[in-house]
């Protein structure tokens, strides 16, 4: 592997081509932020001159990406025409693969979801589950109009980085295991598929979903956990997504943490449902399967109060050991069980970071998610679009 020395000058210079799909990125994300701007407003918000958005905005139109409103008449001088991100102007198909359960969907340029499956299983068997993202792939596929396809941007697949590694957890047979550690999903599904396959951490796909649905101004740095069978995390600092120089950044859940006894442990084994199903059968109770929304929660009391106050510690420990290396103003906290055990949770952390000792810190401000288990396959259809579309690093750029 080549490296380039930091403090290197870099060789590389935005082209003219980059300096204009910088420009159009910039009116498309003025647009999908703030829909119904007139130019006017959209060169005020980009700083961009008036002949240069109405250049930009009749390529985009071209483009299908963005669409005129009706004249607002009434006011002095040229109506103002209000521009609107066009929903036909791009799809992309997002898959999760989770320890225990796999959600696919695919979108629209404006976020409306087309089609989706979920299905829920005891653990991940990489064969049944190439089959069916194929399968159901192409389903979804073909709920794109037959004229738009060609704007159908790919897959993006979201999925534990370490599921080759520690599927054993979840019971996978030696088979399955060893499947794992052959198998290139992302690679058959391109080929069997003929859609471009970007892979994405679980973890980052929900935090960059997350953010996308907060309403505007979002702020620029949070930090996002996902309690489901582990805990999914991701980090967003200055606005921008922290994938580390791997992709597998931020594992938030290997952090060490105190469990209610004081013993150390790592925050998967404590703040997860992995946690929960180990406390349940040592109480000699029956674990429940499926869909942890549909589980019949009452039935698992005490052991699901306790593994709330034991989750909320080991969880506001991670926040605040985050905060002392990144600054974030909001912790976003969230998980796959039914709303109100996630509220549960999300106000027992409140009350924890509350009381919990700072030294030179704010404490951030918790809030619960807004797409809860949905986050993952929602982030890995938004990422691929936003790249192409929204996203102003030149590393994103068409060469």
């Amino acid at each position: 592997m080549t490296h380039t020395e930091i403090f290197a000058p870099h060789a590389r210079r935005m082209a003219v081509s980059g300096l204009r799909q910088n420009n159009e990125r910039a009116v498309m994300t003025v647009v999908a932020a703030a829909p119904g701007s007139s130019a006017a407003q959209i060169a005020r918000a980009t700083g961009l001159g008036p002949q240069s958005v109405s250049r930009i905005l009749i390529e985009l139109e071209a483009a299908g990406l963005v669409r005129r409103g009706e004249a607002k008449r009434g006011r002095r001088g040229q109506p103002a025409v209000p521009i609107f991100v066009d929903p036909s102007g791009a799809y992309c198909v997002g898959c999760e693969i989770g320890w225990r359960h796999m959600h696919i969907l695919i979108r629209n340029l404006d976020g409306q979801i087309l089609g989706e499956h979920r299905r829920d299983y005891d653990y991940p068997e990489p064969s049944a589950l190439l089959n069916e993202i194929i399968s159901l792939s192409r389903l979804l596929v073909g709920l794109v109009p037959e004229e738009h396809r060609s704007r159908i941007l790919g897959i993006g697949l979201a999925m534990p980085f370490g599921i080759a590694r520690n599927v054993h957890l979840v019971q996978a047979p030696d088979e399955v295991v060893q499947r794992w550690k052959q198998i290139d999903i992302a690679g058959e599904v391109q080929a069997a598929t003929g859609l471009t396959v970007q892979v994405f951490n679980d973890g980052n796909a929900g935090c960059w979903a997350e953010l996308c649905a907060r309403p505007i101004t979002r702020p620029r740095n949070i930090a996002y956990l996902q309690v489901g069978t582990f805990v999914g995390a991701g980090l967003v600092e200055n606005g921008r997504l922290w994938e580390g120089s791997s992709a597998n950044s931020a594992n938030l859940g290997s952090m060490m943490v105190c469990d209610l006894e004081g013993q150390r442990r790592y925050g998967h084994l404590v703040a997860s449902l992995f946690a929960l199903e180990n406390r349940l059968r040592a109480a000699g109770k029956p674990v429940p399967t499926g869909n942890p929304a549909d589980w019949d929660w009452e039935a698992i009391e005490p052991e699901a109060g306790l593994w709330i106050e034991e989750a909320s510690l080991a969880l506001t420990q991670i926040l605040f050991n985050t905060a002392a290396v990144m600054e974030f103003s909001v912790a976003i906290v969230d998980g796959v069980m039914p709303r109100s055990i996630v509220h549960r949770l999300v106000e027992r952390v409140k009350a924890r970071v509350a009381e919990h000792p700072t030294l030179t810190a704010d404490r951030p401000a918790v809030e619960i998610g807004r797409l809860g288990a949905t986050a993952p396959a929602r982030g890995a259809a938004l990422q691929p679009m936003f790249r192409r579309v929204f996203s102003r690093d030149v590393a994103d750029f068409l060469d």
